[in-house]
């Protein structure tokens, strides 16, 4: 005898967003490969550009874990894109400093990210894109902002490196 699977009363929202993220992530991944980047290498740089920030203040802002965010500074500092100095506000503390190279690549990953994103949404009719903004907008900011505890951790999607 085969279990009837229950009818689905509602849109698998679930599935909906993850689909679009991975499908987004891939194709944000193709191309800033295409300059010798990662997605992380992309937001650690843009960040240090605003203002100065310490390596933690860069995690929490990337959703990164520390480990990771070690890696990726490490590669950048290869590249000669950023490097780790003294703050000049907290002698203890590291910031990661943007190199004169690494600002100019920041600048074109940014317009890479731009397009990747207004591709995406050029896929949509104008008044779509629009109400898909506000939507996901309300979301993030409002019902579902913050993770809920749960008794088993819930693994988060990462990239590959």
């Amino acid at each position: 005898m085969t279990a009837m699977a229950p009818a689905r009363t509602e849109p698998d929202l679930s599935f909906l967003l993850d689909h679009a993220g991975h499908v987004l992530r891939t194709r944000m991944a193709a191309a800033l490969a295409e300059i010798g980047l990662t997605a992380r290498m992309h937001c650690v740089l843009v960040h240090a550009l605003e203002e100065e920030r310490t390596q933690i203040q860069l995690v929490e802002l990337g959703d990164m874990d520390k480990t990771t965010m070690v890696v990726t500074v490490d590669a950048l500092e290869k590249a000669g894109l950023a490097e780790r100095r003294p703050s000049s506000t907290d002698r203890r503390a590291r910031i990661i400093a943007v190199t004169p190279k690494g600002a100019e690549v920041a600048g074109r990953s940014q317009a890479i990210v731009d397009g990747v994103h207004r591709a995406a949404l050029g896929a949509l009719p104008e008044d779509e894109c629009g109400a898909l903004l506000r939507a996901m907008n309300r979301l993030v900011t409002g019902h579902l902002a913050t993770p809920v505890e749960t008794p088993q951790a819930v693994r988060r999607v990462r990239q590959r490196a």
